[in-house]
């Protein structure tokens, strides 16, 4: 069971889970460093006029990285970049190699040559820290095999919710505390009867982004009406980012309750969310059924 710190007002979690979560928050800054090399990247081609950001939609994929691997061995020098681009790349070759009409100076192939060295090395850094989380996560495999049924919330994505949130809800008195604790939950910030702000707290600094991460997955496949239609029928009144944000508050109280009732995720629960209403007509009459009234339409 979670300790609670009277001063800090956090919950302290049991020994393995602290450790889980240390490895995952580290497992986050590697991506983000990764993150950052690749904008440095990127910069050292649109410097040199190289804009394969323009023909691929990775700049890091196969046919780009044979591109710029040749690019790099022999500077300065033009070539055909037909035998380099993958089969299946649906970019004319013209297109292509129109976007290597540029010339990298040695100072920036030097520049890129170490970016993407520190990338391989943080790669494979990334894949040791992995090795151990797993090893780590193999005691909690049951909750994580739990969250992992949630739409948009897989492997590393489940540990990282379980190393932030713990297994044991008991914790948190209801959702809406762990979703408070979470930043998930809009503020209250009113003062003589005047509203001033809304926003979600700066609370949840590792969570929040994952969620957000999983629920914007989760939103642009038709694979779960229930969420998805609950999130367009919010992004209408309100917008993309507060929908984005309702939805990952629906993901996180849905795990609570999986994780208190140890059971799986049950689309069910959420089918009145599965037909979106198609006029103002349709959702004030939905609104008032789902309240209890029974509303008949006279012709």
């Amino acid at each position: 069971m979670f300790k609670h710190d009277l001063v800090s007002g956090s919950f302290i979690p049991p020994e393995n889970i602290r450790q889980l979560r240390d490895l995952m928050r580290y497992r986050s800054k590697l991506t983000n460093y990764t993150t950052g090399e690749k904008n440095r990247a990127q910069n050292c081609l649109t410097t040199s006029n190289i804009q394969l950001d323009h023909v691929f939609t990775d700049v890091f994929g196969k046919s780009a990285t044979a591109i710029l691997n040749h690019i790099l061995e022999n500077p300065g020098k033009t070539f055909d970049v037909a035998p380099f681009v993958h089969r299946r790349c649906k970019t004319p070759i013209e297109e292509i190699q129109l976007s290597i009409d540029g010339n990298i100076s040695p100072e920036q192939a030097e520049k890129l040559k170490i970016i993407r060295s520190h990338m391989d090395s943080l790669e494979l850094c990334k894949l040791n820290l992995e090795s151990t989380i797993l090893t780590l996560a193999d005691s909690l495999l049951p909750q994580i095999n739990l969250v992992s049924t949630v739409p948009g919330i897989k492997s590393f994505s489940a540990i990282g919710v379980i190393a932030e949130i713990g297994t044991d809800m008991s914790a948190f008195p209801t959702a809406k505390h762990l979703c408070s604790w979470a930043g998930l939950a809009p503020q209250c910030n009113e003062s003589g009867g005047k509203k001033k702000s809304s926003r979600v707290s700066k609370a949840g600094a590792y969570i929040k982004p994952l969620l957000i991460q999983c629920s914007n997955a989760v939103v642009s496949s038709n694979k779960h009406p229930e969420i998805k239609n609950r999130f367009l029928a919010i992004k209408k009144r309100r917008g993309h980012k507060k929908a984005i944000v309702a939805i990952s508050r629906m993901l996180l109280t849905a795990i609570f309750h999986i994780l208190s009732n140890s059971e799986p995720y049950n689309p069910v629960l959420y089918r009145n969310f599965d037909v979106a209403p198609v006029d103002s007509v349709e959702r004030a009459v939905k609104l008032l059924e789902k309240r209890g009234f029974t509303v008949s339409q006279s012709a």
